[in-house]
């Protein structure tokens, strides 16, 4: 499967704002949950070069796992103490 350069640059486009913008998120579940859709990004991005790019895809999938870990297994987030 082929893809011109334009559809590579705009999967890495759109998955480099998704992450840039899941940094706004004020809540922690949202962060981790915008930032997972950006890995998939990348990793789909990782996957269109005609040799996957396995950094990127290494990365992103590394990323996306403690996402998940965090957003599905670990429940419980410990609170941080405000000074005050």
């Amino acid at each position: 499967m082929e893809f011109g350069t334009e559809t590579l640059d705009l999967v890495g486009y759109a998955a480099s704002v998704v992450v840039l913008l899941a940094f706004f998120m004020k809540n922690i579940n949202t962060l981790r949950i915008v930032n997972s859709v950006g890995c998939v990004l990348f990793i789909i991005y990782g996957l269109l070069f005609d040799l996957p790019n396995l950094p990127i895809i290494i990365t992103n999938v590394g990323i996306l796992l403690v996402n998940g870990y965090y957003l599905f297994l670990k429940k419980e987030m410990p609170k941080v103490k405000e000074d005050k």
